[in-house]
């Protein structure tokens, strides 16, 4: 592969001891923000929640971060009645004995409030759609919970031409140990990719903003090898991986 940008010894000061020369590297200029189920429960019950809602606009704020959360991450301990495709029924999740991140009753919230709050959503986390005439919502990606499936919640990526650009934003802090075992997906059910840079207007989710380091994924060597990518309707590539890993060997390279 050929260097881009700087020569390798410019880069040096991401880790004096990571094995660059495998990747071209150039100098554009994760921290991750991990959940824990059992402490979200306990904040979402009113134990160390908010001290009340000050307008609305921070009401539908706050009722769309729960319902990330619990559509992600929850509806197994919730025992919500979730598809292999992540949909739920509102009128199920309205009927949870939670409270939003405004210390608001999830219960006295209304159809309205979660239309509006998928409404108002910039990274566009939901979907809504009608089933049998009841209303029903998903989380578009980010899941931990077990009983979906890939094949009904997103869309296969079949060809390298789909996505022109794959790239994973990360940290330098994590860069030695994807290098040494590849790209886990950790409590999460994918490996998450972008379809562009942060600073790309159009890219609205699956990168954070304040990454330093940025892997580059050879999407046309990756499919021909057998590892399944995907696409969500927020436009977020996500994949297995190889038993819930992405090896080094589908870097196409690394920036920083």
């Amino acid at each position: 592969m050929e260097m881009e940008g700087t020569n390798l010894t410019n880069l040096t000061n991401l880790n004096d001891s990571l094995p660059f020369s495998s990747f071209p590297l150039s100098n554009r200029s994760g921290r991750g923000r991990g959940f824990d189920v059992k402490h979200d429960l306990e904040r979402s019950k009113g134990h160390g929640g908010g001290s009340g809602c000050s307008s609305g606009k921070d009401k539908i704020d706050a009722l769309g971060r729960l319902l990330t959360r619990i559509l992600r991450h929850m509806a197994t301990e919730l025992h919500l009645n979730m598809r292999s495709d992540g949909y739920v029924k509102v009128q199920d999740l309205l009927k949870l004995n939670l409270k939003s991140f405004a210390n608001i009753p999830l219960r006295s919230h209304s159809v309205d409030d979660i239309r509006e709050a998928v409404r108002k959503d910039n990274k566009q986390r939901f979907s809504l759609m009608e089933a049998n005439g009841e209303l029903l919502i998903r989380a578009n990606q980010g899941h931990s919970v077990k009983t979906i499936e890939s094949e009904g919640l997103l869309r296969p990526i079949l060809s390298a031409d789909e996505v022109p650009v794959c790239v994973h934003g990360t940290y330098k802090k994590k860069l030695e140990s994807i290098l040494e075992s590849g790209l886990k997906r950790m409590n999460r059910l994918h490996v998450h990719f972008s379809h562009g840079l942060p600073s790309h207007g159009e890219v609205i989710s699956g990168i954070r903003r304040d990454v330093n380091v940025l892997i580059f994924l050879d999407v046309k060597k990756t499919l021909e090898e057998g590892m399944k990518l995907y696409i969500s309707d927020n436009k977020v590539i996500l994949t297995e991986g190889f038993n819930g890993v992405v090896p080094i060997k589908f870097f196409e390279k690394i920036e920083s």
